[in-house]
């Protein structure tokens, strides 16, 4: 059987400043120029990986084919503009081109808003909506949903997150509205796009998805944050019927865009200030349910960081219902069942190499189990990895 790894790499939990971003004032606002370069250095135990969460940052996603010894990485350069009127109404747009090591030049945010400072926004285009699992200071799973394309991958585990119309889909847009209470914030994040590329090659359950009309996702949030901690409970769901699916032997229909998903997260800092979390401990704590067609799947994560140190734990469950018996995959579980995926990680982080405080080095490890059920052999299989990440801002 091909079986993978799931990798574990760093990413930073706390927004960073635009180290020597360059700004300037127009007749029509303020501009800033700001960039970051990511380079990675991956090594993990065996060939192929035992969930279908992306493990590298290019873009391109083959679960099936990811090397033991692996370089990627991308430099990221943006552009952000904003103009705010005396009576705090306020405009702006934020775009961001990618370049990886693939050759490639890709998008993360393209988006357009306007709205008043400390009460609402109205924003549109390709974005991330608000975080409902958020993984530490690192992990290679962070790459799982950033586009909210190549989810879920036929013969490996899927760790649900929230992520599903999270936003950065490259067959659709976001429209979002946000209303701040105080310490209350309200979410509405709107999603339309080609619903057949939340799966890796079309592909569920074993049958080929067709694509009737786009999904609609509404992803409502309601989160509240106070200086020591903050809480957040949402809920995404498609609400078009009949959106996509595939025609059975007998000729009839089967709709598989029935999809809901539940998550809660809480986030708590020892500092009592955000601005100032990275300097003592921070705890993040989130869980999140999948109600799908044929399909239920829970995932449970933990992590704590301090100062420059994080310990992670992730559990995932899946409960796949019906799965074609004529369609062998690449993966390594390939027929209906339960199974149970176990990932811990940890990192480490060096800052201000060379005495520069934007350039930082992080170190990651990880060790994943995925155990299967009697149905499904009743045994199990484990990976293990380490990363090396270059981050520098400009």
């Amino acid at each position: 059987m091909k079986i993978s790894r799931l990798m574990l790499s760093v990413c930073c939990l706390y927004s960073l400043p635009s180290f020597g971003a360059i700004e300037w004032q127009t007749a029509q606002g303020d501009l800033k120029l700001y960039g970051d370069i990511e380079f990675n250095a991956d090594v993990a135990s065996k060939k192929h990986q035992l969930t279908s969460t992306k493990t590298t940052a290019q873009k391109d996603f083959d679960a099936s084919d990811i090397d033991r010894w692996d370089l990627n990485g991308r430099i990221l350069i943006g552009l952000d503009g904003k103009r705010v009127l005396e009576n705090q109404h306020y405009a702006g747009f934020s775009v961001q081109p990618l370049a990886d090591l693939s050759g490639k030049v890709n998008l993360d945010d393209a988006a357009f808003y306007f709205g008043k400072q400390t009460d609402w926004q109205f924003k549109i285009g390709r974005f991330e909506a608000y975080d409902m699992f958020p993984l530490g200071q690192d992990t290679f799973i962070e790459y799982s949903g950033n586009t909210s394309n190549d989810l879920y991958s036929d013969g490996f585990g899927y760790i649900y997150m929230m992520k599903e119309a999270r936003g950065r889909s490259s067959s659709g847009g976001s429209i979002q509205f946000t209303q701040q209470l105080g310490d209350l914030n309200l979410e509405l994040n709107t999603m339309i796009k080609d619903g057949t590329t939340l799966f890796y090659e079309n592909n569920y359950h074993g049958y080929k998805m067709d694509n009737n009309k786009n999904v609609i996702y509404l992803r409502p949030v309601i989160s509240y944050k106070t200086n020591d901690f903050s809480i957040a409970a949402a809920i995404e769901g498609n609400v078009i019927n009949n959106a996509y699916g595939y025609t059975n032997s007998e000729g009839d229909w089967q709709d598989q865009s029935k999809r809901i998903g539940y998550g809660v997260t809480f986030t708590w800092n020892s500092m009592g200030d955000f601005n100032r979390a990275s300097e003592g401990i921070v705890v993040n704590v989130s869980t999140a349910y999948l109600d799908a067609e044929q399909e239920q799947d829970f995932s449970a994560g933990m992590n704590i960081n301090w100062h420059n140190y994080s310990l992670g734990y992730i559990f995932a469950a899946n409960d796949i219902k019906t799965f074609n018996p004529s369609y062998k995959t690449s993966g390594y579980l390939d027929t209906e069942g339960k199974y149970k995926l176990h990932t811990v990680n940890a990192s480490y982080l060096i800052p201000n190499v060379m005495n520069m405080d934007n350039f930082n080095i992080y170190l990651g490890a990880y060790w994943s189990l995925l155990d299967r059920d009697e149905s499904q052999g009743g045994d199990s299989e484990d990976r293990y990895g380490a990363r090396v990440r270059f981050k520098y801002f400009f």
